[in-house]
């Protein structure tokens, strides 16, 4: 949880972001701030402090609009944020949706496509980000003793690999530019697709040494690391793993370029930054 705080010294200049802690949410801040923009970061604790979400976001010009990871209720959340934004005069919000949002096999994204319509049909200036896959959910991995990546689902099918520092850097551009972005849907990925292979022999560029890539069956994930989770949201892992293991997760990246003016980094530049 984070306190209301702002950098901002002139009222209305102030872009709120809604899930500020997170490793996104952090993302998107670190961006916002490099660009001079005022950033105030919510969290749990200004959604439950009296007024709500609407006192929270007065005096904001835009939002960022990012729900909580596996939410049970991301349509619900998403509309009440929405209508909180509309109330307090907020007229620019960026929905932080996923790639494939309509995919009926993973419960999580689809909800997200249903909260796409949803901010569709909002009456704000709106405009949706798709990611990947985060490529930074592998540094754990490749940064214990030995690197190596393990995973439940198939390592040699095609993923579009999102660099978080891509997110935050298009959220930023979208959130700071008076116009041009309004209605638009921008996948966020890599230059090219990538397998989980590739990401390994990648890092073992990089590392400059072997690094063990395996694919690992789904009910050893769930009765090893996914035990400790809440039932509902270990099975959707679960049946987003499934997608993965017969579909991976294909997303093009000329999203960015779109909107950063650049390609995206390619998988050896992001793991020699990151590692």
């Amino acid at each position: 949880m984070i306190n209301t705080t702002s950098t901002a010294t002139t009222e209305g200049s102030v872009v709120a972001v809604l899930g500020a802690s997170g490793k996104t949410g952090q993302a998107v801040t670190a961006a916002l701030v490099s660009r001079g923009l005022g950033v105030r970061g919510l969290g749990r604790a200004d959604l439950a402090a009296p007024g709500g979400l609407r006192a929270a976001l007065s005096g904001c010009a835009a939002l960022y609009l990012l729900a909580p990871n596996m939410h049970p209720d991301e349509v619900g959340y998403t509309g009440g944020a929405l209508e909180a934004a509309s109330a307090a005069g907020v007229t620019k919000v960026v929905y932080h949706s996923v790639a494939t949002p309509f995919a009926p096999s993973m419960p999580h994204h689809l909800a997200k496509a249903h909260s796409e319509d949803l901010v569709r049909r909002s009456g704000l200036d709106w405009t949706i980000l798709q990611p990947g896959a985060y490529l930074q959910n592998f540094l754990p991995a490749l940064r214990a003793e030995p690197p190596a990546l393990t995973v439940p689902y198939a390592v040699d099918l095609p993923f579009g690999f999102a660099d978080l520092a891509d997110v935050g850097a298009m959220a930023a551009e979208i959130l700071a530019a008076p116009d041009g972005h309004s209605g638009a849907t921008y996948e966020v990925a890599g230059p090219a697709l990538a397998t989980v292979r590739d990401v390994a022999s990648a890092a073992g560029r990089v590392l400059g040494r072997e690094v063990e890539c395996r694919r690992t069956d789904a009910g050893e994930w769930a009765s090893g690391p996914g035990a400790t989770l809440p039932a509902r949201e270990r099975d959707w892992l679960l049946r987003m793993f499934d997608h993965y293991d017969h579909y991976g997760l294909p997303v093009g990246g000329r999203g960015v370029r779109a909107v950063l003016g650049r390609d995206p980094l390619p998988l050896d530049d992001i793991l020699r930054r990151d590692l």
